[in-house]
């Protein structure tokens, strides 16, 4: 038996993935402690773990911080998850030196369970509910104006918050080094190596177990007519606008619509609705998944794999740059359609193409035995049970950039050789002609070149292995 500690944000979409692996593990005879959040308490209580409430350490919020975390900003997120570290640090020192755990499984921007797992010395395990990301797979998000800004313009405030952190011995070169998946920290992924972007330029480190789902259901898609089903997640769902363009679009189809709208938002507002049409604030999703043939999506990480773990294509619909890299890959397998157009006309064209093109369905269908197919909860246990673990494969990351800054210095120094003959030769007012393109186009030719240079080193890797 071992002392495992798990720790999450106060989030859904962080906390749900890591309930079923925190239930295997106390199946598996080990002692479970769950650092989290009142409004996850029953649904830890029912792993078997034991609960510990951490929501007195929570910073106060005013009226700007709150609008910030309710705009998914980044900064804002990052600013108070630094805050709730500081003010759990002496709570969890008294923990870590009573209960000694053996091992910490922390998700993966929950701040607190990292750095006292680095600081305790204590073997961790990273519970990735997106994604994993590193400088490749990154590459699949797509930032959104208004998100650019909020990174920028916010790197100063969390330069100020992270140095608060040091005189409590958390050594932290920057926040990209506390959220960015490296090749060296153990980690579970909850999708399939198949689906995950990049999947190559992980290391054993890394354990792709398929998505963590409390259920036993499998799809079953035979029915009157087809289903469709529309939610927006957990926490940008308040949008009456958007269920209304749905209805709109679908009263008039064959088809049965359920939506669930979350529980902020007034069911009223939708109007009266055909008999067909039914909306709750909250669902059983992946019962209902199991019987959809088409869901739309904001495309969270966990909701896009329960839709193809059913088997369920859907209408891709993202709102934040992590949602755009899970759309981007959901269609790029063929399981979806990324929603151009959210008119009433265009979501309705978006559906009925959906239903008519059974590539979309045989597509999901083959990633729901592609996810059904990996190790579970079963072996996210035995992995965490088992940590640290040791990586017998390359680092494809390590050899790119070395290759890479490699290109970049040999690049430079013809720019330069080459505006040193210019100067020398037809004067040195003209260096600028060379200089000032060279340097805009560094950038975007640097990142051919990386591209370049992946392929064959993964070419190289697939043989070799």
């Amino acid at each position: 038996m071992k002392k495992i500690f798990l720790f999450s944000i106060p989030a859904h979409g962080h906390t749900n993935p890591m309930l079923p692996v925190a239930a295997k593990l106390v199946d598996r005879g080990n002692k479970v402690y769950f650092f989290s959040f009142k409004e996850f308490e029953e649904k830890i209580n029912n792993t078997g773990s034991e609960f510990i409430e951490c929501d007195s350490f929570l910073p106060k919020l005013n009226e700007n911080e709150l609008a910030g975390l309710k705009s998914v900003s980044t900064t804002e997120m990052t600013i108070q998850d630094i805050r709730t570290t500081l003010n759990m640090d002496k709570f969890l020192e008294e923990k870590f030196k009573a209960i000694k755990p053996d091992v910490v499984y922390t998700d993966s921007v929950c701040f607190w369970g990292k750095l006292n797992a680095l600081k305790h010395n204590i073997p961790m395990v990273v519970s990735t509910s997106t994604f994993a990301f590193n400088q490749m797979s990154s590459q699949y998000m797509k930032y959104s104006p208004k998100e650019l800004a909020d990174m920028i313009f916010g790197l100063p405030k969390i330069s100020k918050e992270l140095k608060k952190l040091r005189p409590y011995g958390y050594n932290v070169k920057n926040a990209l080094s506390l959220v960015q998946s490296d090749n060296k920290t153990d980690s579970i992924v909850y999708t399939s190596r198949r689906f995950q972007p990049f999947a190559e330029s992980y290391s054993d480190h890394y354990l792709f177990v398929g998505p963590s789902v409390f259920s036993d259901k499998t799809p079953d898609k035979e029915k009157e007519r087809p289903l469709v089903y529309i939610a927006l997640g957990t926490v940008i769902n308040e949008r009456p606008d958007f269920y209304k363009k749905c209805i709109d679009a679908l009263k008039n189809e064959d088809v049965d619509v359920i939506i669930s709208c979350g529980l902020t938002t007034d069911i009223k507002l939708l109007g009266e609705l055909p008999a067909k049409i039914k909306v709750f604030p909250r669902v059983d999703q992946p019962d209902v998944l199991s019987k959809a043939d088409v869901f739309i999506t904001h495309c969270g990480m966990n909701s896009v794999s329960e839709s193809l773990y059913m088997a369920t294509p859907m209408l891709l619909y993202p709102q934040t740059s992590e949602q755009f890299a899970v759309a981007r890959r959901a269609r790029e397998i063929g399981a979806g359609i990324i929603m151009e157009d959210d008119s009433v006309e265009g979501i309705a064209s978006s559906v009925k193409k959906i239903l008519e093109n059974d590539s979309y369905s045989k597509a999901a269908k083959a990633c729901c035995d592609d996810f059904r197919a990996c190790p579970g909860s079963e072996g996210a246990a035995e992995f965490i049970e088992n940590a640290p673990h040791k990586s017998n494969g390359i680092d494809l990351i390590v050899e790119v950039n070395k290759k890479t800054g490699l290109f970049q210095i040999i690049f430079w120094a013809i720019i330069v050789s080459v505006m040193l003959i210019v100067g020398f030769s037809a004067g040195w007012i003209y260096i600028w002609m060379i200089g000032i393109p060279a340097g805009v186009l560094s950038y975007p030719i640097a990142k051919f070149a990386q591209k370049l240079i992946y392929n064959k080193i993964k070419t190289k890797y697939q043989k070799k292995y």
